[in-house]
């Protein structure tokens, strides 16, 4: 029996038609039908070459307070959504089934098998659009900071997209880039749940609000220390970091370059930092900055990154395009068969799907492998991918988000080398479907 967590319903974060399904399903008597649902995509986003599993621990919290209370059928019963019989029902509503998925910070493919979720029809019809809600976005998010962070090749990258998207999900985003790779958000709501390291320390309005620039320098090293960073390119660039390495000295912590060319300015800067002894104070730039543009500064003396715009929108990453369908149901004699949706350009795959990363002796991968109806041999080299997730309605499968960021980099790291390329591109693995 599903024991729900405290805190505001979920139950509302979803669409109407899942309702009304519910309903109709009530009243012909196939509610209660044995299902397996499955959420995959169908392709990966033009051009990309790997997809990274991201919003499994947000979305198991979802669910654990996915429960219609007594305000949320007080909607339902106003507004006339759904019949009496439902509301006695959803009154009543426990998830009593199980919930196989890729854990968080895995890499994903086409037709991946990404959730799988086995429970009467009513009970798993229900959690359709919280979790492609949750694994949509995050998944998008992390998918494009892995592209950063691995443009970035080692040097850290911040998240700092908060004032660039929804209050909420500026906070998913920052947990969805930190399992991806990023050293740190500038969000403080994302260290308060999750506990991501944050940083932050001036904007140009705070040297606009002093009288001149070093009276701001002045006032920002006083509070923060010399290891601070400092803007240096509300003015003029040169002078700025002359003003700061005088005031802070030759500990400055950083400065930031937020406009202009930066792969010239930071060649620039660094030099006139090292002539000026400051030769351990980093070099930070941001300003609409996108896994290319981090490519493009490679060879620039550049410390580190603040990604904000480019990482948070949709301009900056194209959605993951899940879908949750029906894979598998019970028939009139209880016998699960397979089911399948044939219309062009939305196929779906049906049977209960179980996966694998087939894997060279190197420890490469080299395919994903999904059987349908019975798992694929694992040749000793292969790494199986779906792991309990919830078992008769009860979470299994929360772990730490500094779980689910190591995997990410292991997961990647075993991609041949096509997966790191930023041009447009076949997946760097295929996926092979093995009927049982």
């Amino acid at each position: 029996m599903t024991s729900y967590a405290p805190g505001p319903s979920t139950a509302l974060l979803t669409d109407h038609y899942e309702l009304t399904m519910v309903q109709a399903a009530l009243a012909a008597g196939t509610a209660e039908r044995r299902s397996v649902f499955e959420l995959f995509g169908r392709r990966l986003p033009e051009g990309r070459r790997y997809g990274v599993v991201a919003g499994v621990g947000r979305a198991l919290d979802a669910f654990e307070r996915f429960r219609f209370d007594d305000e949320a059928l007080a909607v339902l019963r106003e507004d006339d959504v759904v019949n009496q019989q439902t509301l006695d029902w959803l009154a009543d509503f426990r998830f009593n089934g199980d919930v196989w998925g890729y854990p968080e910070g895995e890499t994903y493919f086409a037709y991946s098998p990404l959730v799988v979720v086995e429970s009467t029809f009513a009970e798993a019809v229900l959690l359709e659009t919280l979790f492609l809600s949750i694994y949509n976005h995050d998944s998008a998010i992390a998918s494009a900071a892995s592209r950063m962070t691995w443009a970035a090749q080692g040097r850290p990258c911040i998240e700092m997209g908060s004032r660039r998207t929804h209050e909420e999900a500026a906070v998913a985003a920052a947990r969805a880039a930190y399992v991806a790779g990023f050293e740190s958000t500038s969000n403080l709501a994302a260290r308060q749940r999750y506990g991501i390291p944050t940083t932050g320390t001036s904007a140009h309005s705070f040297t606009l609000l002093h009288d001149t620039e070093e009276e701001a320098f002045r006032a920002q090293v006083a509070s923060l220390g010399e290891g601070t960073t400092l803007l240096v390119d509300t003015y003029d660039v040169a002078e700025a970091v002359r003003l700061g390495v005088e005031v802070a000295g030759p500990s400055l912590g950083a400065v930031r370059i937020d406009s202009g060319d930066l792969g010239v300015l930071a060649h620039q800067v660094r030099r006139q930092l090292d002539s000026l002894g400051a030769t351990g104070t980093r070099v930070v730039v941001t300003s609409d900055l996108d896994e290319y543009a981090i490519a493009g500064l490679a060879a620039a003396p550049v410390d580190g990154y603040g990604v904000g715009t480019q990482l948070v929108t949709g301009s900056g990453h194209p959605t993951s395009g899940f879908v949750y369908k029906l894979v598998s149901r019970a028939d009139d004699a209880g016998r699960m068969v397979s089911v399948a949706k044939k219309s062009k350009d939305k196929i779906s795959v049906g049977g209960r799907k179980f996966a694998l990363r087939r894997r060279n002796a190197r420890g490469t991968a080299e395919a994903e492998v999904i059987g349908i109806g019975q798992a694929p041999v694992n040749d000793g080299d292969d790494r199986a991918l779906l792991v309990p997730l919830i078992r008769d309605g009860k979470v299994v499968g929360r772990e730490p988000l500094a779980a689910a960021r190591a995997r990410h980099l292991a997961s990647r790291e075993e991609l041949p080398l096509p997966a790191r390329q930023l041009s447009k591109g076949e997946p760097a693995i295929q996926t092979l479907h093995l009927d049982a």
